[in-house]
């Protein structure tokens, strides 16, 4: 008589060999690219540590105080000018990523991704560990301070090329989206973690919130050189279906089989790769159709974003009158709506096919609702944070749709012929554009802010439009192709 297996068993077995490789894949991934996001974080949960109102402090017996309102400040952030001095610390970081992220996809193409990746975290760890020996060193330099963030934003490059090349090159075309959409919530949980582990130690020794999650990265990039595997032909799996036989389709038209999540069809369009192919050129990378058109639209989503990201505490405190504790807290509903928002865009451009129109359509349905009446009238209908929840998923579904399923399909397109090499450069290009909107847009709203919200409202309404704008061409490609005409076959197909 057989014995039943026990269903635990069951399901074990159920799942093929090349399953688990990217069950494994997707699940390394998403803790690598959630470090690098936990050790950005503290920099703006320690700001309030670093310049508070001391007349409120008890101050030590054997201290000899000559003012008694900055006293227990971090110096150079003890002066009046002190919110400008937080702001070059934010822009050196970002504007050292914005530029670092062009390079490092091409440098991504041509070194092996494992120690890319690996080298990238444990440098990241130590100049996060860096920032926070500069407590205990007693260090009260600007400079050492925007050194060490300029250098973290250059070293941080190196995980989101890697990391979406290394799942472009495991998941296939049909349920891109939709994994891709669930994996990109690594960027909240990543934020949502490094908020909570900065705040342990933010009030004792401020020190600490950047060294833990420095040690977290750095030992999450020693893990990484000894388990991350590159492509699935390294362990004899079968290759992921990139795209279609039929070429005359579409632009980022989405396979019409119906792929399962983790399936192991292999592509009868894509030529077995080898590792002689030639990296993509910077140039040729801008070839690939809609590369351009994505990330000049990935800036302006990117701008709306960030601006919300790094505003909404803010905002919420002026117009809802909240203490800065609830207000932050509050706006941390932005970013779980933002996961919401994602995995949403992807569900709906794997079944519909169209990527841009998703895009396109989230974000003209967002634009309205960025003024004071349209917020007003949520923050009414649907209180404080049913209007966070709307807006994150409104505002972060096309921008995470574009970093990631996005970026891996054009990386893998199919006028490369096969050449799996483009992954990397495709997505820094598309990020980097994004990123200098990541810096230009808290910028602009610092600026224009004191001049009233509803400026700073109106000129993320103008970066939706332009965003839509520059999608048109690839939206009236698609609906065309649900309409049933084919598009020509144009020189672009022509290998790159």
């Amino acid at each position: 008589k057989m014995r039943s297996l026990a269903p635990g068993i069951k399901l074990i077995t159920s799942f093929s060999r090349d399953s688990w490789y990217r069950f494994f894949i997707l699940i390394l991934t998403f803790v690598f690219y959630t470090t690098y996001h936990l050790s950005r974080k503290p920099i703006s949960i320690i700001k309030s540590q670093l310049h508070r109102n001391c007349s409120n402090v008890i101050h030590p017996a054997d201290l000899n105080i000559t003012d008694n309102d900055t006293w227990c400040d971090w110096a150079p952030f003890d002066q009046n000018n002190y919110q400008n001095l937080f702001g070059v610390l934010d822009n050196c970081f970002l504007v050292a990523y914005a530029i670092g992220m062009f390079f490092s996809g091409m440098f991504g193409e041509r070194l092996p991704l494992r120690y890319y990746l690996s080298s990238g975290m444990i440098l990241s760890g130590l100049f996060t560990v860096l920032f926070g020996l500069g407590f205990y060193w007693q260090i009260h330099s600007l400079w050492y301070y925007c050194l060490v963030q300029a250098l973290n934003g250059l070293v941080q490059t190196t995980g989101w090329p890697a990391v979406v090349a290394c799942v472009g090159n495991w998941f296939g075309k049909g349920k891109r989206g939709f994994i891709m959409g669930i994996w990109n919530s690594h960027t909240s949980v990543g934020n949502i973690l490094g908020s909570l582990i900065a705040g342990v130690y933010v009030s004792s020794a401020w020190g600490l919130s950047f060294i833990v999650p420095g040690i977290i990265i750095a030992s999450a990039g020693v893990i990484c050189f000894l388990f991350l595997v590159e492509k699935p032909e390294d362990v004899n799996c079968t290759l992921p279906q990139h795209h279609e036989s039929v070429e005359q389709e579409p632009l980022l038209r989405n396979s019409s089989s119906n792929e399962e999540i983790f399936s192991t069809n292999t592509s009868t369009a894509v030529e077995p790769v080898e590792d002689h192919t030639e990296a993509i050129s910077f140039c040729g990378a801008l070839r690939i159709p809609g590369v351009v058109e994505f990330s000049l639209c990935l800036l302006f989503a990117k701008l709306v974003s960030y601006t919300f990201l790094y505003w909404l505490p803010l905002y919420i405190a002026n117009v809802a009158h909240f203490d800065p504790k609830k207000a932050g807290d509050l706006s941390t509903l932005f970013d779980v709506g933002g996961i919401v928002g994602g995995i949403l865009a992807g569900l709906i451009s794997d079944y519909s096919g169209g990527r841009a129109t998703t895009c396109c359509a989230m974000l003209i349905i967002a634009a309205p609702m960025q003024n004071n009446m349209s917020l007003l009238c949520l923050y009414l209908l649907l209180g404080p944070a049913g209007m966070l929840l709307w807006c994150g998923a409104l505002v972060n579904g096309p921008y995470a749709l574009i970093t990631t399923a996005v970026s891996a399909d054009l990386g893998t397109h199919e006028c490369l012929r096969g050449n799996s090499r483009a992954l990397s450069t495709v997505t820094a290009i598309i990020d980097g554009t994004g990123s200098i909107g990541a810096a230009v847009g808290p910028l602009l709203a610092g600026l224009i802010s004191p001049t009233g919200w509803n400026n700073v409202f109106y000129m993320l309404i103008s970066a939706d439009v332009l965003a839509c704008l520059l999608l048109s061409r690839l939206v009236y490609k698609e609906v065309r192709g649900w309409c049933g005409y084919t598009t020509r076959q144009r020189g672009i197909f022509k290998h790159i």
